[in-house]
């Protein structure tokens, strides 16, 4: 007789059963089974509101047993602020990506990590707008083409890639800030303790805290998902290093 199969792994009980609708090789999955899992682990769910805005992040709201507020495009941080506001005792993330935190966002994220707002921010950054179709995002880098860069991204023309990172770090107000990738075992591992850290932040009241992870796009990349993870560690890792920026004491 076979020895009996014991079940070692099982999905979190915050992430709902239904077929996630990504695209092959999308990497959203991922990141979004490693928020679920700090959730959980750190018993956040019931407490919990998850903010969304306009792009593939929207379709988060399915796929979370959360409580969900949908925003306008880029507008996640000023509507999660009011939120945590008006009653501190929740736990506020948003879950964002590049051509909506770094572009039509880009006030409401640098002021509410300014003023050190006590949410917490979950940057998916895949260097392209993704659901609209592939036009050129500010973290796209240079020489990539996109649907409004069919040359290349020209720093003459369209100016250079936005480190978010590196400029909210500079601010008074964050308590953590990290950038984190999701093509290897040992940077998705990486990525979990940077998202637990983040949360540990808000739970503690340091301040503000994001977590930016490098993601994939094969579909608006033209390229196949192994293409795609290899494109992470070969040209984007490169231009948007790896660590933490800003650790607040007692984290």
């Amino acid at each position: 007789m076979s020895p009996e199969l014991k079940q070692i792994f099982k999905p979190s009980p915050i992430l709902t059963p239904i077929q996630r609708s990504y695209c092959p090789g999308c990497t959203h999955g991922v990141i979004h089974r490693l928020v679920a899992e700090c959730l959980e682990e750190l018993q956040l769910q019931e407490k919990t509101v998850l903010v969304i805005p306009v792009g593939c992040s929207t379709l988060a709201v399915d796929y979370f047993e959360l409580d969900t507020i949908q925003s306008a495009h880029g507008r996640a941080p000023a509507v999660a602020t009011g939120v945590k506001r008006s009653n501190p005792d929740l736990f506020v993330m948003t879950y964002q990506g590049d051509g909506d935190l770094a572009s039509i966002g880009t006030a409401e994220i640098v002021h509410a990590a300014n003023r050190g707002e006590k949410i917490t921010t979950i940057f998916v950054n895949n260097g392209i707008y993704g659901m609209t179709g592939g036009q050129m995002a500010p973290t796209t880098l240079l020489g990539w083409k996109t649907e409004t860069s069919p040359y290349g991204r020209d720093s003459n023309r369209e100016g250079n890639p936005i480190r978010i990172s590196e400029m909210l770090s500079q601010l008074n107000g964050p308590a953590y800030i990290a950038r984190t990738a999701v093509n290897s075992p040992k940077n998705v591992l990486g990525t979990k303790r940077a998202i637990k850290k983040a949360f540990t932040a808000q739970m503690k009241g340091l301040g503000f805290s994001l977590v930016e992870i490098l993601s994939t796009c094969p579909t608006n990349w033209g390229l196949s998902p192994v293409q795609s993870l290899k494109r992470i560690d070969e040209e984007t890792m490169p231009y948007y290093p790896l660590g933490e920026f800003k650790v607040a004491e007692g984290l």
